[in-house]
């Protein structure tokens, strides 16, 4: 049974590439970019179950914990031209209001 779900994960990955690869936004390839991470933390996990390594399930969370704080850091840049400077503000009109 864990083969078949590490098989369907592996051609999911794939299919999470070629999104990435066709975009056609920014937001499609972080969304990819996301995706993809998030089928890896199941992979590992499922990897671990497979071959009875419980420590794979810390790696996964570890892995999925940086995923995340690397896809609100990716969208920060794009959103502010920066990560860690406070001072550029967006105005009104690059928001949308």
């Amino acid at each position: 049974m864990f083969v078949i779900a590490i098989f369907a994960l592996f051609i999911a990955m794939i299919l999470v590439l070629i999104r990435l690869y066709a975009g056609p936004t920014l937001y499609d390839r972080v969304l990819a970019v996301n995706s993809f991470g998030t089928h890896t933390v199941l992979f590992i996990g499922v990897l671990g179950f497979l071959t009875e390594r419980p420590e794979f399930l810390d790696i996964a969370l570890l892995y999925a914990l940086i995923n995340f704080v690397g896809t609100i850091a990716i969208l920060k840049y794009f959103r502010y031209r920066g990560i860690g400077d406070i001072h550029q503000m967006p105005t009104d009109q690059e928001i949308g209001e």
